[in-house]
């Protein structure tokens, strides 16, 4: 019987070792000076000391761009992936208040794809350097039968600090009006139904399939909206209460989880209309209106509580930073949406 080699099995640390080597450069130029160590470090340190929080809290995300990778492959176009995990992590954080300080990754395929894996990094390096958060360390895994070829999942792991006197929520009431603010599409969830669809109808992603606009790749891939610009701004000038990051389950499942007891929400659907993508995705696939509200955030990718005397100021900072943002609601009596 011929002796077997650690490569006959599947995974090839020679070629693993090189691709850690050549994302070196980029994964440093993330780093500031909170950052203790060198890249391939066992553990990634970083400086306890924060400037201007005289009482730190860490905030700590996690979460994974899930099936979207899939449509990444068929597209050819994976960089995107890298932002999505990035900023969904942020967004995350900021709910809480937080600002981003350092982010990990998990990397994890049946098969190393040496341009595939690079072109992920590469995009969370670009947007890690936009919100000012360290790439500070990851795991890059190859594991034959566990994966199915030709895939890959892509994790991520974010740590922010906010001062505690900071954190939200914070001062919630009744009364108290809902914010929306425009998200880029589907973000990183609900891509299930998308790729079944997709399988079903044998879709062509270069193409509009009608009434989008652009090609449905574009339409699907656009990366997750990163939230921190617009909230920076708004906290030096309103009294914010609270943020929902509206992900995986919509605003009735998200929103609940920054409401106090006996505080519940009235949504005005009306009040804004829903991405192109959206709609395309109900028509083609069937889904009731109920549902698609129930799955995905419908084109309204955060929601900001302020008070009523602060709501229109906060909608022209909004609008000034170049955000589509409306009165999406309100604060009342009762429990959940």
């Amino acid at each position: 019987m011929a002796a077997l080699t650690y490569r006959d099995s599947g995974v090839d640390i020679d070629k693993k070792s090189a691709m850690l080597d050549r994302i070196g450069a980029m994964v440093k130029s993330t780093f500031g000076p909170g950052v203790l160590h060198e890249v391939g470090s066992f553990g990634g340190m970083f400086s306890g000391t924060f400037a201007g929080i005289k009482d730190p809290v860490l905030v700590a995300t996690n979460d994974g761009v899930g099936t979207k990778v899939r449509i990444g492959v068929k597209a050819g176009r994976v960089r995107g992936l890298g932002h999505d995990i990035v900023n969904h992590c942020v967004n995350d954080a900021l709910v809480q208040g937080a600002e981003p300080i350092f982010f990990l990754d998990y990397f994890g395929a049946s098969r190393l794809d040496d341009a595939v894996f690079h072109e992920v990094i590469a995009g969370m390096t670009e947007a890690c350097r936009r919100v000012g958060a360290a790439l500070l360390g990851g795991e890059t895994a190859e594991m034959p039968n566990v994966y199915a070829p030709g895939e890959f999942d892509v994790v991520g792991f974010l740590v922010g600090v906010v001062d505690r006197s900071k954190v939200w929520p914070r001062n919630v009431h009744v009364g108290d009006v809902l914010l929306g603010v425009r998200s880029d599409g589907l973000h990183t969830n609900g891509y299930s139904l998308v790729n079944r669809l997709l399988d079903r109808d044998h879709v062509d992603l270069s193409r509009d399939p009608g009434g989008l606009g652009e090609p449905l790749a574009d339409a699907l891939l656009r990366p997750h909206r990163c939230y921190l610009d617009p909230v920076r701004r708004l906290r030096d000038h309103v009294e914010v209460h609270a943020l929902a990051h509206v992900t995986g389950g919509g605003i009735e499942e998200n929103l609940p989880r920054v409401l106090p007891a006996g505080v519940g929400a009235v949504i005005e659907r009306a009040s804004w209309t829903p991405n192109p993508v959206f709609r395309w995705i109900v028509k083609a696939s069937g889904i009731s209106e109920a549902e698609a509200y129930h799955v995905y955030n419908m084109g309204c990718g955060l929601l900001v509580a302020v008070p009523p005397r602060d709501a229109e100021r906060a909608l022209k900072i909004l609008g000034d930073a170049g955000e589509d943002a409306w009165v999406a609601g309100r604060l009342a009596q009762g429990e959940g949406v």
